[in-house]
């Protein structure tokens, strides 16, 4: 099966850039949009297709960009409009696509839209987000629901001025748009969407895509923390009535750009959904973001709440399993990620970042998810095996609000309990969003080539940059970087197994290996990963037929009937 024969974003592999820790090309120490257009050629280098830019739109940067104040203007420390429409022809001269993030769940509180809403009851965008009046309980005022913030606390915020709540599902300064009036989502339509299609934008990471429609009445979420007022509501505010009505109405508009979607769309276990969601015949979305994966080993009620590596491999097997199964017997697509804005370094959550295996580990783990099917997705630094902060830095270096809300609240619950506290830093410094924002690391020196040495960078660069940056690894044919760069390369070659297979996991109940056949028409392969520090006898199952070794990330492999630590395998199956 040749790769014409599929949309062009099936086949891709995408390279999601994060603006602000990106490169900075003017030393202010805030990654901008020219130093993307600096690092192009780099880019390329790798063997992606498209390149994902996380917002870079106007913004007072409460949620670092996902809190918009305006969809057509450019945050200014990043650029300018004019920056943005040379990076998508430059991109586009490359023979590359691009794809912006679309945030439109929310915007900032600093929006024209949202500051007309809140002005008064009768204006004309009241309706434009959602507003209700509080409810009063033995004469004390109280929000009209029980939700919790993902960010912690209320979901609704008191407005003095026209004395209604109106609903943030993130922070304060993030209300939500009511998708329910059609005037604003047609006005979304036109500031967020076509206003870039019209720029040449290839498609769009759409945001919190499940969220738009809210459930009839907003209930009440049920009870899973007795000792707190607000109440997890994920699986209540998520994939509302109106949903598939909303997706289709984007649809119709992004077709007619042959825009590429892919959905991020937590809260949603049920894979009936998804296909509602991700079916081709449906013509909603092309493919989501499921959150399996990257949830595995997060706590229950906060994700926070749990400890490092607090997860068997079964857990991630059967997180993968489920991803993967989206395709068998579907017009569906999926995605293969394991890295974002959002996530830990993969390497430090479920490889071994010591010194002796980050490298083995991380080459093992770009082996993994380049062999699963969907569309890869690979963030900035995930290709030279970047790892987390420090566990010596302090708190005071996490810039996360979604950190700082969860270690206030633990201090707040605790009374600073220094057992508590400390049992919070742990799970931060495993699962936290910061380190995937420490700036990228070019080189060595002491603000690893993000920007000049005398500045001081919008947030500290991770002190591995001396040993883990682009330049050494581009010097080395043994590298992560080269790995990487030898791993897209063979899966583009394998594409009809590793693209387009299906899924098949094997000895589930293995608790040290990994093993799955990918099914394609015509032939098959198997994939094993040895996910530990030593030796592990090599799995007898999924061994049909006569099987040759294509590809390990072990230089020396023997083929062996015994896996080194952290080696992974590709063996195509006759």
């Amino acid at each position: 099966m040749t790769i014409t024969q599929h949309p062009w974003w099936k086949n891709a592999v995408v390279y999601q850039i994060y603006p602000t820790s990106f490169q900075d090309s003017n030393n202010d120490g805030i990654g901008d949009l020219r130093g993307i257009i600096q690092r192009l050629d780099y880019i390329q280098s790798l063997g992606v297709d498209v390149i994902w830019v996380c917002p870079m739109y106007e913004s007072p940067q409460v949620d670092m960009g996902y809190d918009i104040s305006n969809y057509e203007s450019v945050h200014a420390p990043y650029g300018t409009v004019e920056d943005m429409e040379e990076l998508v022809a430059q991109v586009h001269d490359r023979g590359m696509r691009i794809i912006l993030d679309l945030v439109v769940n929310h915007t900032s509180d600093q929006h024209a839209w949202f500051k007309e809403s809140r002005s008064s009851k009768s204006n004309p965008k009241r309706d434009w987000y959602i507003w209700k009046p509080a409810k009063y309980v033995n004469g004390q005022r109280k929000p009209p629901n029980n939700w919790r913030s993902n960010f912690g606390g209320s979901a609704w915020q008191w407005d003095d001025t026209t004395e209604e709540y109106y609903l943030h599902l993130f922070c304060p300064e993030q209300p939500d748009l009511n998708w329910d009036n059609e005037e604003a989502r047609w006005a979304i339509y036109e500031s967020a969407m076509l206003f870039w299609l019209e720029k040449g934008v290839d498609g769009f990471r759409v945001d919190t895509v499940n969220m738009y429609s809210k459930p009839p009445g907003l209930p009440d979420a049920p009870i899973t923390d007795p000792s707190a007022e607000w109440q997890e509501a994920g699986l209540v505010y998520c994939n509302g009535p109106r949903m598939n009505e909303y997706l289709s109405e984007m649809n119709a508009i992004l077709s007619r750009y042959d825009a590429m979607t892919v959905g991020e769309c937590p809260f949603t276990a049920d894979s009936s959904t998804v296909l509602e969601y991700v079916g081709a015949s449906n013509k909603r979305l092309n493919m989501v973001f499921q959150f399996d994966v990257v949830d595995t080993g997060q706590g229950k009620v906060f994700k926070y709440q749990t400890e490092p590596f607090a997860y068997k491999l079964q857990d991630l097997k059967d997180a993968i399993a489920r991803t993967q199964a989206l395709l068998d017997g579907t017009d569906a697509w999926t995605s293969s990620f394991v890295e974002n804005h959002d996530q830990a370094r993969s390497v430090s959550r479920f490889g071994d970042d010591s010194p002796e295996w980050r490298e083995r580990s991380g080459k093992m783990l770009s082996l993994l998810f380049a062999s699963l099917s969907g569309t890869l997705f690979v963030y900035q630094g995930q290709e030279i095996g970047m790892v987390n902060m420090p566990e010596e830095w302090s708190i005071d270096e996490y810039k996360d609000v979604d950190s700082s809300n969860y270690y206030n609240m633990v201090a707040e619950r605790s009374g600073n309990n220094a057992i508590e506290l400390a049992k919070a830093k742990a799970s931060l410094q495993h699962l936290s969003r910061d380190h995937a924002r420490t700036p990228m690391q070019w080189d060595a020196s002491r603000n690893g080539g993000f920007t000049d040495d005398s500045v001081q960078p919008w947030m500290r660069v991770n002190t591995s940059t001396t040993e883990i940056n682009v330049t050494q690894q581009t010097k080395s044919k043994d590298s992560v970087l080269a790995f990487w760069r030898h791993m897209l390369q063979f899966r583009k070659e394998h594409a009809d197994v590793l693209v387009h297979g299906t899924f098949e996991l094997v000895d589930r109940q293995n608790e040290k290996v990994m093993s799955f056949v990918k099914h394609g028409k015509s032939r098959s392969a198997l994939v094993v990963c040895n996910f530990s520090a030593t030796d592990s006898e090599f799995p007898c199952v999924g061994m049909n037929g006569k099987t040759d070794l294509l590809l390990s990330n072990v230089l020396d492999v023997s083929g062996g009937d015994r896996l080194r630590p952290w080696e992974g395998r590709v063996y195509t199956l006759r």
